[in-house]
C-alpha cells in the first residue's frame, strides 16, 4: 500500500473521515479541498468501486467512480494511488465544478509520474478522450494521462472544454494515432485554461511522415468550446518527426484561438534521431482572425523556424540580435 507516503504528507486514514494535519498544497497552490470538501482515494491495485472511497482502506479502484461520488462546486479532492495505472473502460467525463485531482507519487516532475489513467476502451463513440473535462475551475495535478483504446474516435489524452481549468505537473502521452493529423495528445477547447511545468508527448515514437500529428491540438473540436485566453508556462512539447509536416502546436481554422493564447518559457523539441525537421513548432491552417498567439521566451530544438509567419504567431525574447531582443515581433 502507499498509506506511508500519505503518511508522510500529513494524511492519516485511521477512520471515516481523513484528517490532514498540514497545509496540501501541489505547486505552491493551496489545495482548499483537502479543508472544505470532501476526500476520496483511488487505489487501482487495492480498491473496489463498491467501497465508499472516504479512506486509504475503502479507497475506489477506479478514477471514474470517484468523480462520480464528488459534490459539484465543494471543492473536493480525489488523490490517486502512484503504484498502478487506474485503467478506464470509458472516457471519464468531468462536468462537475472546483473538483481537484491530485496524483500521490512523490515530488512533482515534468515526466515519469506514477500516478497514471489510462483508456483501454473498445468500443463506443463518445470515448474520444482517456478524460474529457467541462467542468469551471476544476484543477490536476501530479497525473500521467495516456489513451491506449482502439476505438476510432479516441483521438486524445485529454479533451479540455472546461472553464479556468489548471493543469500542473501533467504529463499527455500518447503513443498511439501517430499517423492522424486529427489526433494530439491534448484537445484544447478550453476557455482559461492553463498548463504548468507539463509534457506533451514524447521523443520515442515517430510520427508518420504527411502528418501533422501535433502534441496540442486547437481546431474547435467540442461543441461550442474553442481555445479563448489560453495559457502555458514551462512546458515542454516533444516529438520525433517523420516529415516536416509535424507541428506541435496546431489549429485548422481561422478561428480556433480566441483573444489570446501565450505560451511562456515552453520548450518545443523534436528528437535529433527523427527521420525530418519539421518547417515550424507553432503553426496554423489559416491566420487567426479572432485572436493572437504569443511565444514568450520559448525555445525551438530541430525545427526550421519556431513560428510559422503570418498566421498570428508573434515572438518575444527569442528574436537574435540586441536590437530586437524583447519587443514582441509577428513570425
Amino acid at each position: 500500500m502507499w498509506k506511508g507516503d500519505l503518511l508522510k504528507a500529513g494524511i492519516s486514514s485511521d477512520g471515516i473521515n481523513v484528517n490532514i494535519t498540514g497545509k496540501l498544497s501541489a505547486q505552491g497552490m493551496p489545495l482548499g479541498g483537502a479543508v472544505f470538501g470532501n476526500t476520496y482515494f483511488v487505489d487501482y491495485t487495492n480498491g473496489l468501486d463498491t467501497n465508499n472511497g472516504k479512506t486509504v482502506d475503502t479507497a475506489f479502484k477506479t478514477l471514474s467512480a470517484a468523480v462520480s461520488a464528488a459534490t459539484t462546486n465543494n471543492n473536493d479532492v480525489i488523490f490517486v494511488s502512484g503504484y498502478a495505472t487506474v485503467t478506464e473502460t470509458a472516457m471519464i467525463s468531468i462536468t462537475k465544478n472546483r473538483l481537484h485531482i491530485v496524483g500521490c507519487n512523490g515530488p512533482a516532475g515534468h515526466m515519469g509520474n506514477g500516478a497514471k489513467v489510462s483508456l483501454t476502451a473498445t468500443a463506443g463513440a463518445t470515448n474520444i478522450a482517456t478524460m474529457q473535462n467541462t467542468g469551471v475551475r476544476n484543477t490536476f495535478s501530479n497525473i500521467k494521462w495516456m489513451n491506449s483504446s482502439t476505438v476510432a474516435e479516441g483521438l486524445y489524452c485529454v479533451a479540455e472544454g472546461g472553464e479556468f481549468s489548471r493543469y500542473f505537473n501533467c504529463e499527455f502521452y500518447k503513443d498511439t494515432d501517430l499517423n492522424e493529423t486529427a489526433a494530439a495528445e491534448v484537445l484544447n477547447n478550453g476557455d482559461t485554461c492553463m498548463f504548468y511545468n507539463c509534457t506533451f508527448g514524447s521523443t520515442a515514437n515517430i510520427i508518420a511522415d504527411d502528418k501533422i500529428r501535433p502534441n496540442m491540438l486547437l481546431t474547435a473540436t467540442l461543441a461550442g468550446k474553442k481555445c479563448r485566453d489560453g495559457y502555458a508556462e514551462n512546458c515542454l512539447f516533444l516529438s520525433k518527426a517523420g516529415g516536416s509536416e509535424h507541428v506541435a502546436v496546431y489549429g485548422a481554422n481561422a478561428t480556433d484561438v480566441e483573444r489570446m493564447l501565450i505560451l511562456k518559457d515552453c520548450i518545443f523539441m523534436n528528437n535529433p534521431l527523427s527521420a525530418a525537421t519539421p518547417a515550424h513548432a507553432v503553426g496554423f491552417g489559416a491566420a487567426q482572425t479572432q485572436g493572437a498567439v504569443l511565444l514568450k521566451d520559448c525555445t525551438s530544438v530541430d525545427h526550421a523556424v519556431m513560428a510559422e509567419a503570418a498566421v498570428g504567431i508573434y515572438v518575444d525574447g527569442a528574436v537574435p540580435g540586441f536590437a530586437t531582443s524583447g519587443v514582441s515581433v509577428a513570425a
